[in-house]
């Protein structure tokens, strides 16, 4: 009886022994398997060039995932089994994303953006209601520095759900002024003065010209519009510099410059009975 006993044992223990080595090889091989494809997904990756940081991001999600197929495979080496397990884990995967839908949502613009790139690190654009310099683009948000300093932290979310506006996508920009001037002035004279300053800016490029026309008969002014191109870094500095010049030639040369007035008229009235 006792030898029959040791013989069951030394039978079961052979058989457990055989399935505990065999998970194991499951496991090694297939943590060496998952590495190796994991590798050759990254440099896949790299090859088109994708973002460094949804490359890092998209490397631990893929290598983790056949991790799990791993331990799964080598649970069902040992007879345990998985069918259950794979539910558990469906059920807490279904509760995590519930509970995580916001993150999630952001994560996915976040890939969004960076696979898309409507901008990139240093353009200047205007994103939900924001605008600034990008300095920062992460998978969940995106960080940009506003023109007085200020850092503004954006959900990626709320950035591919609206309006995106990238001002220094194009090398070149147009610069859009109002000038007005009095009825009474001499329209060609004020022309000719705002050619002149035109041309005398050397920024402003030749193509395309620039456009100089009397666009509205207004309430006290006749308006002009004036529309230069210039390059896109020098869109400030040229808007600044042509308003200042407008004012200085239309005051040397005696042309009109209408703003609001109001007249106030007083009558004393005489007093009766």
């Amino acid at each position: 009886m006792d030898n029959e006993l040791v013989q069951q044992a030394i039978h079961l223990g052979s058989q457990y022994a055989f399935k505990i080595i065999a998970s194991i090889v499951v496991f090694v091989v297939g943590r060496f398997i998952a590495k190796q494809l994991t590798r050759l997904f990254v440099k896949a990756l790299e090859r088109r060039k994708v973002e460094i940081t949804l490359t890092s991001f998209l490397d631990n999600i893929v290598y983790y995932t056949l991790i799990t197929a791993v331990v799964i495979a080598a649970l069902n080496q040992l007879g345990v089994s998985t069918t259950s397990f794979v539910t558990v884990v469906g059920a807490a995967g279904l509760a995590v994303g519930l509970a995580l839908k916001d993150s999630l949502s952001n994560f996915s613009a976040g890939v969004m953006i960076i696979l898309f790139r409507p901008f990139k690190i240093g353009d200047f654009v205007s994103v939900a209601g924001e605008s600034g310099t990008v300095r920062e683009i992460t998978i969940f948000n995106t960080i940009i520095t506003t023109p007085d300093n200020q850092k503004v932290i954006i959900p990626n979310n709320s950035i591919m759900g609206n309006v995106i506006t990238n001002v220094t996508a194009n090398p070149t920009r147009r610069i859009d002024l109002v000038a007005g001037i009095g009825y009474g002035d001499d329209i060609d004279a004020a022309k000719k003065a705002i050619e002149e300053i035109l041309a005398a800016e050397k920024r402003i490029l030749d193509d395309p010209s620039p456009t100089i026309a009397v666009s509205e008969l207004a309430d006290s002014s006749v308006n002009f519009v004036v529309r230069p191109w210039v390059r896109t870094e020098d869109y400030w500095d040229v808007r600044f510099a042509l308003t200042e010049q407008i004012k200085k030639v239309f005051d040397k040369q005696g042309i009109n410059i209408p703003f609001p007035q109001q007249d106030v008229h007083l009558f004393v009235e005489q007093g009766g009975q």
